[in-house]
């Protein structure tokens, strides 16, 4: 078998190879391929990253088993996904899915290649002042709106990262986390589109409530987000968690990020 670890000869010589847990959903995981691609300065094809992607559909729900709801354990499936992409040579893991963050564990225990986390790096990057620079003045918020599955909520992954660190995550009332779970089931991962238009009421609550900063912290809700028109809450601080690991994945890959602007 060709050694799939080893990169091509030329101008981006020397970078990793990166396995990607995806299928969870498949237009999130285009989308995450997409971005890493636009966020990496490159002159040459060989200067992207190098990636091994595993469209995993098929892999039962999160968010049904976290809350009881199935007895299909995504777990061992993840496991089992993470020893295949060792098995080509990856030198690390992402896994472009909140909820699915609550199996970290598990990945874990399957094989020896880090998982690059989406919510370290999406805590990371709401705290970072880079991300309030010439934003919004004043110092890190002390609470932030959690937009996410409620099987992400219910895991706790962010709501203890947060609070590890002193940060309060605030999440959407029963009526609110309602539209979000519709946005992301009814409309992305049923292929019906839609923004996060439909979430203005939601995001205008969690900033009242004292957020000051609104984490999208599910793929699907990246994938609205795309669609959104651009005038929507420009005063507001959304950190998107796809859009943090996909700039993680280039550096941890060895590329540099082109320049924003």
């Amino acid at each position: 078998m060709p050694d799939v670890g080893a990169p091509s000869v030329g101008p981006g010589a020397g970078g990793a190879l990166v396995g990607v847990l995806g299928g969870v959903g498949p237009l999130a995981t285009v989308l995450f391929l997409e971005r890493v691609v636009r966020l990496t300065d490159a002159a040459h094809d060989q200067d992207h990253v190098d990636m091994a992607v595993l469209q995993h559909a098929t892999i039962p729900d999160r968010t049904a088993f976290v809350l009881g709801r199935s007895t299909d354990d995504p777990g061992p499936v993840l496991a089992a996904d993470a020893r295949r992409l060792a098995a080509l040579g990856a030198d690390f893991l992402v896994l472009p899915c909140n909820t699915a963050h609550a199996f970290a564990g598990a990945i874990g225990a399957a094989t020896s290649v880090p998982l690059l986390s989406m919510v370290d790096v999406t805590v990371s990057a709401v705290l970072s002042s880079d991300t309030w620079a010439g934003r919004l003045s004043g110092p890190r918020p002390e609470a932030v709106g959690l937009l996410a599955t409620e099987g992400t909520i219910a895991s706790g992954v962010y709501l203890d990262a947060f609070g590890a660190l002193g940060v309060k995550a605030l999440v959407p009332d029963v009526a609110g986390q309602a539209m979000v779970t519709s946005l992301i089931y009814d409309g992305v991962k049923a292929g019906r589109g839609g923004d996060l238009t439909a979430l203005e009421g939601v995001i205008t609550n969690l900033r009242s409530r004292g957020a000051g900063a609104i984490v999208l912290g599910c793929t699907e809700l990246s994938v609205a987000a795309e669609a959104t028109p651009p005038a929507l809450l420009p005063d507001v601080v959304l950190v998107d968690a796809l859009d943090e690991l996909a700039r993680a994945t280039v550096l941890r890959a060895g590329r540099r990020l082109r320049a924003e602007g």
